[in-house]
Formats: structure tokens, C-alpha cells, sequence
């Protein structure tokens, strides 16, 4: 058993909790704050949505232990705020719920969207609300809830997506969330933790690659980031090989065409397994490139039919020469859209991880494709479930890490 201490509805909490016990686990039945239901035990459907440090997060696989220390707010602590109390309204005006059971999870994901300003039209509303599923509306009244209330809040100040979500759950960095109602409640010492936290992991490689990964923004519906990866090979080699979009998608994970470009358009997959997710993403895309000015550009949508998975993005690149102008410094922008069972994964923390995770694998390949040698990795399935466990495991490892001044073996 683990002693932890945190806050939740504004109360000090001091319990034992077993590692392997979830939030959720705990807040219902240790807490009795039974208003935080548990659906599908796997993040996806949303109904275990609360507030962690201002962020909002699936407590079904969110560890307690993960929690010391945190601020948590669930759906029980909103009966007196005012943006809660308008989509309350709303929700019944426009018959945007039946049974109910989703609706604690939908109204504390629907505050966040209304209160960081993202719920500018209906598809933004659609693909922000499309991580908690409702079995009964057909999400039309949700819909025009939502965006009946939008219209009359003023958003004071936009804040960007922070790294330090516990949960793949949508959600800025909100501390003016909390502030809003009891103050600010982070000490320093906790402000210093998380800003080391959420600054960015760097990849390397002793032949001289690296990745790092900045900072993660959100605009209406699309997530955005930015990339540096640096190769030691001369800017002519990478530009060549870049050219040759087959050989490029060998080296992105899960990524296979169908056949070689036509005047700068190709067809193709992307094979993701996430969990209990296995889509089978098929698109297509189009590739502009400027050799004057070392840039390309790749659109890309595609869609899996089997779980409704939809997805759009946008990658532009650049290529600089480093200082000592035998290495080149890839600079890429990353924008891209999820809607489906695949959106619970569109920001915070885990995609953070996530994507430097990939940059760093495509890293490694194009590495060994300007080397000569073979990449097998482009037609296998995307294990991003592993990449999922890889980031927990970091994370638990950091908190014994802090406990206990050591790492667990």
C-alpha cells in the first residue's frame, strides 16, 4: 500500500491505496463520489472524465498513486459554477441526454471546451466532444447544448495544450480554471516540477540523430507541434532521398502505399493498434515541394471504416545545414485532425510522447536508408499501445523515483 495526499472538491484527502488502484476506483468507492461513472475501463468513452490540476483526464486509467499531490475536481464540485450551470440548462433544454450515464463525463469535457474557447462551430464541437461516446442521443441535442452556450461565453485568455496531462483525455493548461473559483492553489516548488516535466525529451542516436519536440498548441479542431530532427548526412542526400516519397514512407511505422506518385499525389494506409482500437486508416495525400527553398509539404486525410476513425493532417518540412555543415537539421510542422475512437489520443501528454516517440523511429530509418541498409518497419502495424505503456512505465518510474529516491528494478 501507498500513502497519498491530495485535493479533491477542495478537500485534503489522506488515504492507503494499492499501486494497481485506478482514480476512478478510488474516487468512488473510497470517496463515494459516485457522480464519476466507469464505462468502458479503457479511456475511450469518457464517462470517467474529471479535472486533474486543471486538466481534464480519464480516471479509469489514471493510477491514484500518479495522483499525489494533484488537485482533482469531479462533476460533483461543479454544482455551483456558473459555465457548468448554463450547460446544465442547456443540456435539458435541448434534450441532450437520456439515460444519463455519459452525462457527468459530457458536461466536464463540454466546460473545458466552452471555457478554452474551442467550441467555435459545430464540427469543432463534434470533433472536440468525439472522446466521450453517448449510446443514446445520436449527439445532436449534445451539439446544440454545447453550442448555445458557446455563444454567450467570453473566453478571457487562451492558454496552449500543456505536457503534463495524466490522461489522454483533451484538455489545455487550465490552472485559471481553479483560480477561478477557490485561488491558486499550486506552490512553486509545484510550478518548477512541471515545467521540467513538460520540457521537451530529446531522442539520440551515437551517429549523431536527434529529436526534439516543442510545444503542443491547439487551433479550432486541429493540434498542432513542431519538430527538429537532425541527421548526421549532408542536406543534398536527405533532399534527394525526401524525393522519393516511397522510400520516405518506408520509414514512417504502420505508413504503406498503394503505388508510386502521380504528379504529386498517392494513395495509401496507415495501420494503428491502440488498445482495443485497430484501425486501418486509408487515405490519401499531396506533395508540394520548393527546391529553392530546401520546403515540402505533405496533406494527407484518410479514414478507417471499421471505427469510424477519421483523420486529417498537415506536415510541412524544411531542410538547414548544421554549423559545421556536414549534418542536416530537419525542421518539421505538424497539424493534424482526429474525430472517432482515435481522438483520445489527440492531445496532451500521451501524444507528446507519442509522436517524439515516432519522429524518433522515422529518425532511425531515414538514417539507415541514406546508410544503404534495408527498413522493414513501414508495412507493420503501428503499436502505439506499446508506446502507450512505454510512456506510463516513465511516468511511474518517475514518481518512485521521487518517492523513494531510487528507480523501482
Amino acid at each position: 500500500m501507498t500513502r497519498i495526499t491530495l485535493t479533491v472538491n477542495g478537500t485534503k484527502v489522506t488515504r492507503e491505496v494499492a499501486p494497481r488502484t485506478n482514480l476512478a476506483d478510488f474516487l468512488r468507492e473510497d470517496l463515494v463520489l459516485t457522480g464519476t461513472h466507469v464505462g468502458c475501463e479503457h479511456g475511450i468513452c469518457g464517462a470517467c472524465t474529471v479535472v486533474i490540476d486543471g486538466e481534464i483526464a480519464r480516471s479509469c486509467i489514471t493510477y491514484a498513486v500518479t495522483c499525489d499531490g494533484a488537485e482533482i475536481r469531479t462533476i460533483e464540485d461543479f454544482d455551483d459554477d456558473p459555465l457548468m450551470k448554463k450547460l446544465r440548462h442547456a443540456f435539458s433544454a435541448e434534450h441532450a441526454l437520456q439515460c444519463g450515464y455519459c452525462t457527468p463525463g459530457m458536461l466536464v469535457a463540454a466546460r473545458d471546451l466552452v471555457r478554452r474557447g474551442a467550441a467555435r462551430d459545430e464540427d469543432a464541437i463534434r470533433v472536440g466532444m468525439s472522446g466521450n461516446l453517448c449510446r443514446c442521443t445520436g449527439y445532436v441535442g449534445i451539439v446544440k447544448a454545447i453550442a448555445a452556450v458557446a455563444c454567450d461565453h467570453e473566453v478571457s485568455e487562451k492558454t496552449a495544450v500543456s505536457a503534463d496531462a495524466l490522461g489522454p483525455a483533451p484538455g489545455p493548461a487550465a490552472q485559471d480554471s481553479l483560480r477561478e473559483t477557490r485561488g491558486n492553489v499550486t506552490s512553486p516548488a509545484q510550478k518548477e516540477q512541471r515545467a521540467a516535466r513538460a520540457a521537451a525529451p530529446t531522442l539520440a542516436s551515437p551517429s549523431g540523430m536527434n529529436v526534439q519536440t516543442g510545444e503542443i498548441t491547439q487551433d479550432g479542431s486541429f493540434t498542432k507541434l513542431t519538430q527538429t530532427i537532425t541527421v548526421n548526412h549532408p542536406r543534398d542526400a536527405v533532399w534527394n532521398l525526401m524525393a522519393d516519397i516511397e522510400k520516405v514512407a518506408t520509414c514512417m511505422p504502420g505508413v504503406s502505399l498503394d503505388g508510386p506518385a502521380r504528379d504529386g499525389h498517392v494513395d495509401g494506409r496507415m495501420l494503428v493498434k491502440l488498445g482495443p482500437i485497430n484501425a486501418d486508416l486509408k487515405g490519401e495525400a499531396d506533395v508540394t515541394r520548393d527546391a529553392d527553398n530546401w520546403r515540402g509539404v505533405i496533406d494527407g486525410k484518410g479514414r478507417d471504416a471499421r471505427s469510424a476513425s477519421l483523420a486529417r493532417g498537415r506536415v510541412e518540412y524544411e531542410l538547414t545545414e548544421t554549423d559545421d555543415g556536414k549534418g542536416t537539421l530537419i525542421a518539421v510542422s505538424i497539424a493534424y485532425s482526429l474525430a472517432g475512437p482515435l481522438a483520445q489520443f489527440s492531445r496532451g501528454a500521451i501524444v507528446r510522447n507519442l509522436v517524439n516517440r515516432l519522429a524518433g523511429a522515422f529518425a532511425q530509418n531515414l538514417e539507415a536508408k541514406l546508410e544503404g541498409r534495408d527498413v522493414e518497419q513501414g508495412a507493420q502495424a503501428l503499436n502505439a499501445g506499446s508506446l502507450v505503456l512505454s510512456v506510463l512505465w516513465d511516468r511511474l518510474r518517475s514518481f518512485f523515483t521521487r518517492l523513494f529516491g531510487r528507480k523501482p528494478g
